[in-house]
C-alpha cells in the first residue's frame, strides 16, 4: 500500500491538473504574479517528493 499511494498520488494530479489552464491564468494574474505562484508550486512540489521518496531521514 505505500509503495501503491505515491504513484497514484501522481496519477491523480496529472489527470486533474490542466496546464493550458494554468498558464492562461498565470498570464490574466500578471507576469510577477504568475512567477511567485511557479516558484511556490515548484517548492510545495519538491518538498513533498522529498518526503514521499525519503527525504529528511536520518
Amino acid at each position: 500500500m505505500k509503495r501503491i499511494f505515491p504513484i497514484a498520488l501522481i496519477a491523480f494530479l496529472c489527470t486533474t491538473l490542466s496546464s493550458c489552464e494554468l498558464v492562461g491564468g498565470i498570464f490574466k494574474a500578471g507576469l510577477w504574479s504568475g512567477i511567485i505562484v511557479v516558484v511556490i508550486v515548484v517548492a510545495l512540489l519538491i518538498w513533498i517528493l522529498s518526503k514521499i521518496f525519503g527525504g529528511g531521514r536520518r
